[in-house]
């Protein structure tokens, strides 16, 4: 995925809370060798392994495609590419106040 593609997504996904990441931060974030994502243009998960640590800096689906099982299979997928990477833990941080988001992050394990 480009970063053009990422910040698209997520502009959608965040364009009634929040602030949308631009693509030059997504190519900035890209240039790490630490950080990956997972995902299409429909939704995706940006994270990064440091060590053994997984982080989920960031999750989009376009509004488009909720309900749909996506932002689920892409956590899926991101836990398998970061286990891959050494990962043996995974952590994210979301709003108190994000249900749809806490009961998917429960769901997944987290």
């Amino acid at each position: 995925m480009t970063p053009e593609t990422l910040a698209t997504c997520h502009a959608r996904a965040f364009r009634n809370s929040g602030r949308a990441w631009s693509a030059e931060e997504f190519a900035t974030l890209l240039g790490s060798a630490f950080v990956f994502a997972v995902g299409d243009a429909r939704a995706f998960v940006l994270g990064r392994v440091i060590a053994d640590e997984a982080e989920v800096l960031t999750l989009a689906t376009d509004p488009d495609y909720r309900r749909e099982g996506l932002a689920r299979a892409c956590l899926t997928a991101f836990d398998a590419s970061a286990r891959a990477r050494g990962a043996t833990t995974a952590f994210l941080e979301v709003a108190e106040d994000n249900a749809p988001a806490l009961a998917l992050y429960r769901a997944a394990g987290y």
